[in-house]
């Protein structure tokens, strides 16, 4: 096993190096040049030449490259074109801004999608069963945008009930020790900051949970049935089982490696969907920081953002692929 893990670690350095050919070359083929972003179009043609002379733009390629692959290995990320920061420092306030979101949406989407999933597969053609997969239907189709401005307008503007943006309200002066504000809150033993920083989290974490929540309710149904009509199941009832026993210890144990690979694939979509979630809410993460950072074409920061999702990205698929041994015996790494 331990073999197994050095192998799969050591295969993941080409895959790291393949992300930084493609993230290097391709934000350099998008239109547009950072120098005339800066001075404007109305700059003259020395005066961009001379800023991308002081950006290293106007060296090729190649020596770019080598010269952020430099950088790279010495644990230097680069420094802002548009801000002149240091991108490592500013990657340390926004990513978790961005992980503290994405769990508590990985959070409520695999525990809602799941029980949706199970109850309607116990509770086949039910009414609870239509009106699940007629949910979930409705949130794969439902664009994020959309929902979030819905709730945005409905909770936020008209009910009052949960603040529109934000991470915090701006009169709390936080003592930021982690980046999470949940726990830099309770650090401070600030009860009251801890329940505001609970509420500005709600909205964005429940808008973006929509993107796992749907197809894992559909796999978790559909894998639950199949498991459900297997011979151990049936034995399990005829021995006198409760119900609750044989779904929850036998069945549900063995459907879960598909809804474990779903979990595990659709933390690239949480990601993504981080970007139009936090834009929208103001989070100050690393989709904003992103999003900004490809409309001036900082390719500091773009390259830093893909990095950071990425290398998340395969860690995340290599626990999943290891967690398959512990949730089925049968498998075993060599």
């Amino acid at each position: 096993m331990t073999t197994y893990i050095i192998r799969r670690i050591v295969g993941l350095f080409p895959v790291l190096f393949g992300i930084t050919l493609l993230v290097f070359f391709l934000i350099r083929m998008i239109p547009g040049d950072p120098a005339l972003v800066m001075l404007g179009e109305r700059a003259s043609v020395e005066d961009v030449e001379q800023l991308r002379e002081q950006l290293g733009l106007n060296e090729p390629l190649y020596v770019q490259y080598f010269t952020f692959m430099g950088q790279l290995l010495q644990g230097n990320l680069g420094k802002s074109i548009i801000h002149h920061t240091d991108v490592t420092f500013d990657l340390k306030y926004r990513l978790p801004a961005t992980i503290e979101m994405v769990l508590w949406a990985m959070l409520l989407g695999v525990s809602i999608g799941t029980t949706i999933g199970v109850v309607s597969a116990v509770k086949r053609n039910s009414i609870f069963d239509i009106v699940g997969m007629i949910s979930a239907l409705l949130g794969v189709s439902m664009p994020i945008f959309w929902l979030a401005l819905i709730l945005i307008y409905a909770l936020a503007v008209n009910a009052k009930i949960l603040p529109p943006s934000g991470r915090i309200d701006v009169a709390m002066m936080i003592d930021r020790r982690t980046g999470f504000m949940l726990l830099d809150t309770l650090l401070m033993g600030d009860l009251f900051a801890f329940v505001d920083a609970l509420w500005h989290l709600i909205l964005p974490s429940v808008v973006l949970s929509t993107v796992i929540m749907p197809p894992l309710a559909r796999i978790t149904r559909a894998c639950m049935l199949d498991v459900l009509h297997q011979d151990y199941v049936r034995t399990a009832r005829s021995k006198g089982l409760r119900e609750r026993v044989i779904v929850l210890k036998h069945a549900l144990k063995n459907a879960l490696l598909p809804v474990v690979t779903v979990i595990g694939g659709q933390l690239g979509g949480l990601l993504g969907g981080a970007i139009l979630t936090e834009t929208i809410f103001s989070w100050p993460g690393m989709g904003t920081w992103t999003y900004q950072a490809i409309l001036g074409r900082d390719y500091p920061i773009v390259q830093a953002s893909v990095l950071v999702s990425a290398t998340i990205y395969v860690f995340v698929n290599l626990a999943v692929d290891l967690l398959y041994a512990v949730l089925d015996p049968r498998v075993h790494y060599t």
